[in-house]
């Protein structure tokens, strides 16, 4: 498939604005494979600076023409990209998204990120359900400038437009008793989302794209930059109600967000009986129980006016290997945030499984890519190795602090 990455004016949430767009569009097509597959991917540039493609989340080649992060696609060029995805690649809900440093955020913001879906994650649920109606809620906000979406100067708490698949509020249908499968990714560049469906609860199937072991409700659900859930959702009596997202602080010293409605569910029609959800899911990981060949620290800091990043007291240098693992070993890693804003974790190539959060244990349904590092405190994750060596990168997905410096190179070697 071919990617076309230009500036060009959209249609979104009921306004005519400049965007950065892939194939032309604010909301670009959803990427769907199952594992095993193979992907080739032409990305051409037609932008005036580097570009990039990052796919957030797979386990997949860090090296060469795949998931590299450290490649520019310069203004006027294409690459070609080749994926070849492992057969045992977790089924869920993942996103692709500009990663080329340090214009992340601008690119991000500007427009550039959509949704990939891998296959599979219904074969665990009862026969029944296995083809229920399924929603993707790309969570996705924009700040404008004039008459173009703001890709420069971004004040992360500042007002913007909280848009569902590029639209302002729309809405969902669902026929009472009907159980309906909610892809929820937060592809914006830097904002939470704190997501409450009135009177609902969610039942939550797979974390980051890994299916949990056992089903769980959520009355909330917490979204840092770039996290996301695979829900299900069963239609209440006839009549309405939303889907928002409520008051949330990243600490003393982040930003706050204010309530907003993001979606309306209109439960209508005839109603159905469809059966119990089990308790238990699928298979997963456990770390808990795994000899632990090597433990490390990771300090996120930041200065005092907020506009430099660290990790390990050190900016990011795409030339400088932070931390060396080793291929087929168990790594236990202390995130430690010396600030007093949260900051949102995430790693490359391998999920972890989340340990503890200021030192009370977690107990985790699965693994994950993205995790929240509460200000002050600290977060304490396992993650395993397996089938690739290469060079790829730990940082704060809040990509304005991604792009001032809190990134670091890892380095998996055999």
């Amino acid at each position: 498939m071919q990617i076309r990455v230009e500036r060009r004016q959209v249609d979104v949430a009921g306004r005519k604005l400049w965007a950065l767009t892939y194939n032309g569009d604010y909301m670009p097509p959803t990427l769907r494979f199952r594992p095993g597959d193979r992907l080739e991917l032409a990305m051409e540039n037609r932008l005036d600076k580097h570009t990039n493609l990052h796919v957030h989340g797979l386990h997949v080649s860090p090296s060469g023409n795949s998931d590299n992060m450290f490649i520019h696609i310069h203004p006027g060029e294409t690459f070609n990209y080749s994926y070849q995805f492992p057969g045992n690649l977790a089924p869920g809900t993942y996103w692709y998204h500009s990663h080329a440093h340090p214009t992340s955020e601008a690119q991000v913001a500007g427009g550039m990120s959509g949704i990939i879906i891998v296959d599979g994650l219904q074969q665990y649920l009862p026969p029944n359900l296995r083809n229920i109606t399924e929603h993707v809620i790309a969570l996705k906000d924009f700040q404008t400038q004039g008459d173009a979406i703001k890709t420069q100067g971004l004040a992360i708490a500042a007002p913007t437009n909280r848009t569902v698949n590029g639209q302002l509020n729309p809405t969902i249908r669902i026929r009472p008793g009907e159980v309906q499968l909610w892809r929820l990714a937060n592809i914006s560049a830097n904002i939470t989302y704190y997501l409450r469906l009135q009177g609902q609860q969610f039942q939550v199937i797979a974390q980051d794209a890994n299916p949990v072991n056992r089903i769980f409700a959520a009355d909330s659900l917490v979204l840092p930059a770039g996290a996301r859930f695979d829900v299900l959702v069963r239609g209440g009596p006839p009549g309405s109600t939303q889907l928002e997202t409520l008051p949330y602080s990243t600490g003393s010293g982040g930003d706050q967000f204010p309530q907003a409605n993001l979606a309306t569910l209109v439960s209508e029609g005839q109603p159905t009986t469809q059966s119990a959800l089990p308790s238990t899911f699928a298979p997963t990981e456990d770390l808990g129980s795994a000899a632990v060949d090597a433990r490390r620290t990771i300090v996120f800091s930041e200065n005092p006016a907020g506009t430099q990043f660290f990790i390990n007291g050190k900016q990011f240098d795409p030339n400088r290997v932070d931390v060396r693992s080793k291929l087929n070993t168990v790594e236990e890693w202390t995130i430690r945030n010396d600030s007093n804003e949260q900051h949102s974790f995430h790693v490359h190539t391998n999920d972890f499984q989340l340990m503890s959060v200021n030192g009370a244990p977690h107990h985790s349904s699965g693994l994950q890519d993205t995790a929240v590092v509460p200000a002050s405190g600290e977060i304490v994750i396992r993650t395993h190795f397996t089938d690739y060596v290469g060079r790829t990168v730990l940082h704060c997905h809040i990509l304005q602090h991604e792009d001032a410096g809190m990134m670091a190179v890892l380095e998996i070697v055999k």
